[in-house]
């Protein structure tokens, strides 16, 4: 192709030659009378966008320009953009703007062509080509694109491009009677990574699942993460549930590999919910959220589980939602109410406290249980309010019992962890306490170990302020948790209470038995007292009783009762039966066991001069239930009796109540039987029948004495254990008075501190006298004043400032002085007065002398 430059551009004046050179973009200059747009001129920005000198450039065709961008040369290819668009500038005279890419590697041009000025008449047509380099923006733009459907941490897609793949899915499924299966995919324990090793290795871990998970998918499946550790997937084209089911186990197995994060082996679990089309929904919003109820079902099932969607979930969802919204309205309108289940004093027998239970009294409904609502208001938030409302309620019962004249009493109130967390809390408890101008010790603040657990060092802090109110703070369900003994060292609390889950088993349970044995041992030791939850029998009681537990909550003394119940109760003195209380001296009882009722009455006969309590029974069995129901010393028992023999009973009676005293009276000696009880120490002594009355009193006799010995020997030890105990809480006390007192002294330094500080850049004179007379402080205005006099501070005043003393007088109200032939006035003000600080503060400041 040859080219006509018989019209070379003219040369540029000076001043445009350098802006030609200096300008920052590409400039190219086209002829248009040619049908290969000859380069007339080139600046420098433009050879440098080429890679090229201006020598090689400057008469060749523009159109080679697009060459790299298909295989046709020049003007020959259709689909060159460049020759396209200086052929329609060229013609239409209308400026034209595009975006060129020679290649992969060569920066984004935006050229702009429109038609040069003409230099006159006998100059061919012109185009002017601007060539921008406009790769960073193109980059910019093509990440914001990106970022606008992509997840920034993990890369996957985000809600905005799931929301496309699956409706893409729906539409391909009708078309091909197929299905989809979207599933919700969240990490079980997740929180737990970032609250113990940072949100880094929260993120590695995200990534790393991310990966995991993509690996299991094939091309035509969409992986999402909506936020958070919860993936969406979409496998499309899938023909039944079992299909389905394969693939969710391989994603679980995959997940549970350990995963290498920050040098750590970290082991994660994951739930799926899942829900298909067109069976479960039609549309993909409706799809999605039925795939996340499913989710939240696996999750309630302990988690590491698959869940396929079910339309009773669905209804469970909105009566939570119904229920939800009834809760709300409860709040505002009345429908909740407060029963207060009572505790007792096991020293004492009557009510020491009465624990708050809200009640829900819904007008169609009914009375709620607060298992129902109560897991929902923790779900939805609730609690907080909940727990405000109980304050308040409680606080204006505890009013109206006391304008009744009823004993006070303890109540206890429970905070939920999201309450405790808030930072409202001790100033809502303040303004209670202050409002109603009940004692700070009658009320009881019950705290979970998980919800102290959540945030130690915040705990505290919240405990601190709660503690300085003077309530009482209570462990709650201990026993269940974490049931640290370092835990109940740390915290300030005044009870502990086990939760019923241990003491329903303490009689038939022996390691529940030593459980609880442990826990009130422990709490004593450290001058907690114990509550024990869920007691249900005399025999739970008793066996509280006699294992030194201060306190006692369940049916067996009392159930939940409204605020006139309770009233009732605190007005009749409601108490333990005195049998069941801790340090007592019972009525000696003995029992008889024959299955002759001759006997028994011949025994009785013999034995009630004694001064004995007795009680019968005619079988093994019968004695049993009379063991169960009674305490009982001593036991007289006969050898062969039907059903169960006399070795048999007393070896039951034994392991059951091995304080009993255990004795057996029978005519017949079957030896190896008798033999045999005695090794085991079933049988204290073996009788035979007929007896000698006096010898039967005897030795019964000294069975009691014998029980009286140990009775007395535990009397004496619960006794000791009791005042160790107290001495132990007086010490607690104690501590806790010295550590706020410390408190007091600390913040007290620092506001003396804090005022030397202040007063030393006061521009008035200030020196601070003690009660006898000696310099105690000296600020910098002072020092000035009297810098002649020298070292003035821990000295007498009289002595080294005898301008402050007139007539040898210690300065009281105001006068003036002269010092170094300057008149100062002369204020001294006594401190104490609304203080415990002695001494005086005395200012100095100039002034005009008094004629």
């Amino acid at each position: 192709m040859e080219l006509d430059t018989a019209h070379p551009p003219r040369p540029l004046p000076g001043a445009a030659a350098a802006a030609w050179d200096a300008c920052a973009n590409g400039v190219l200059l086209v002829g248009a009378g040619e049908a290969a747009f000859p380069i007339l001129a080139v600046n420098p920005a433009f050879c440098r966008l080429q890679r090229r000198t201006d020598a090689e450039l400057i008469g060749t065709s523009a159109l080679a320009l697009g060459d790299a961008l298909g295989d046709a040369p020049g003007d020959a290819r259709p689909d060159n953009p460049l020759a396209a668009a200086l052929h329609a500038v060229a013609g239409a005279g209308a400026s034209h703007t595009l975006l060129l890419r020679a290649s992969a590697s060569a920066p984004w041009c935006r050229w702009t062509i429109s038609v040069a000025p003409a230099a006159g008449a006998a100059v061919a047509p012109q185009l002017l080509c601007i060539v921008e380099d406009v790769t960073e923006l193109q980059e910019q733009q093509a990440l914001l694109a990106h970022l606008s459907s992509h997840d920034a941490l993990t890369g996957l897609a985000n809600r905005a491009l799931f929301n496309e793949r699956l409706q893409a899915a729906m539409t391909q499924a009708h078309g091909r009677a197929g299905g989809v299966a979207v599933l919700c995919l969240a990490l079980d324990g997740f929180n737990l990574v970032n609250e113990s090793l940072g949100y880094v290795a929260g993120d590695q871990l995200l990534i790393s699942v991310a990966m995991r998970v993509q690996g299991c998918m094939r091309a035509q499946d969409t992986l999402s993460r909506h936020g958070g550790n919860e993936f969406v997937l979409v496998l499309a084209d899938v023909t039944d549930s079992a299909q389905v089911h394969a693939v969710c186990e391989h994603i679980v197995r995959v997940i549970g590999a350990p995963f290498p994060v920050i040098g750590q082996s970290l082991h994660a679990g994951c739930s799926i919910g899942i829900a298909r089309y067109p069976q479960d929904a039609d549309d993909g919003v409706t799809l999605l959220r039925y795939a996340d109820m499913a989710l939240s079902h696996a999750r309630g099932l302990g988690g590491n589980q698959l869940q396929f969607f079910a339309p009773e979930m669905n209804q469970r969802t909105t009566e939570r939602a119904q229920m939800e919204a009834a809760l709300r309205v409860a709040l505002t309108d009345g429908q909740l109410q407060l029963q207060y289940q009572p505790m007792a004093d096991l020293q004492r027998g009557a009510i020491c406290a009465l624990e708050a239970l809200v009640r829900w009294q819904h007008p169609v409904m009914g009375l709620i249980p607060a298992g129902r609502f109560i897991p929902l208001a923790e779900a939805t938030g609730l609690t907080v309010a909940l727990g405000y409302w109980s304050l308040r309620r409680a606080v204006e019962d505890m009013v109206a019992w006391r304008a009744a004249g009823l004993p006070p009493v303890r109540v206890a109130i429970n905070i939920s962890p999201k309450q405790f967390r808030d930072a409202a809390l001790p100033q809502a408890v303040a303004d209670a306490l202050a409002q109603s101008g009940l004692p700070p010790l009658q009320i009881s603040l019950e705290i979970t170990e998980a919800a102290l657990m959540q945030d130690q060092q915040a705990s505290d802090a919240t405990l601190a302020q709660l503690k300085a109110l003077g309530v009482g703070l209570t462990l709650d369900d201990f026993g269940t948790g974490y049931s640290s003994l370092n835990h109940l060292k740390r915290f300030p609390l005044d009870l502990v209470k086990i939760d019923c889950g241990l003491t329903g088993n303490i009689v038939t349970g022996a390691d529940d038995a030593a459980l609880v044995k442990t826990i009130i041992s422990m709490a004593h030791h450290l001058g907690i007292e114990v509550a024990a939850e869920g007691v249900e029998t005399e025999a739970q009681c008793d066996f509280l009783r006699r294992n030194m537990c201060d306190q006692i909550q369940g049916y067996f003394f009392g159930k939940p009762c409204d605020r006139d119940q309770v009233a009732s109760l605190l007005a009749v003195g409601h108490a333990v039966p005195p049998h069941l209380l801790r340090i007592q001296k019972l009525p000696r009882t003995l029992l008889l066991v024959d299955d002759e009722q001759n006997i028994v009455s011949a025994l009785k006969r013999l034995l009630r001069r004694d001064g004995y309590q007795i009680l019968s029974a005619n079988s093994g069995q019968e004695g049993l239930d009379v063991l169960a129901a009674n305490a009982v010393d001593v036991i007289v028992s006969d050898q062969r009796m039907p059903g169960m023999i006399g070795a048999d009973f007393l070896r039951a009676a034994k392991n059951l109540y091995p304080d009993t005293i255990r004795i057996m009276l029978s005519g017949y000696t079957e030896l190896q039987s008798v033999t045999d009880a005695v090794n085991e120490g079933a049988i204290f002594k073996f009788l035979t029948k007929p007896w000698d009355d006096e010898q039967l009193r005897t030795h019964i006799a000294e069975a009691f004495r014998l029980k009286e010995i140990a009775d007395d020997n535990d009397r004496l030890n619960l006794e000791l254990r009791t005042a160790n105990h107290e001495l132990a809480a007086a010490n607690r006390r104690m501590e806790d008075v010295l550590r706020q007192k410390q408190q007091q002294i600390t913040r007290d330094e620092i506001s003396l501190n804090v005022a030397r500080e202040l007063l030393q850049f006061v521009p008035l004179a200030v020196i601070g006298l003690d009660d006898e007379g000696m310099v105690a402080f000296v600020n910098t205005a002072a020092e000035r004043v009297f810098r002649q006099n020298g070292a003035i501070l821990g000295n007498e005043a009289q002595i080294v400032l005898p301008e402050l003393f007139p007539d040898g007088l210690a300065p009281s109200g105001s006068h003036q002085v002269h010092i170094d032939g300057r008149c100062f006035q002369v204020v001294a003000h006594p401190m104490g007065a609304n203080s415990q600080s002695r001494g005086s503060l005395i200012t100095i400041s100039a002034c005009e002398e008094t004629v």
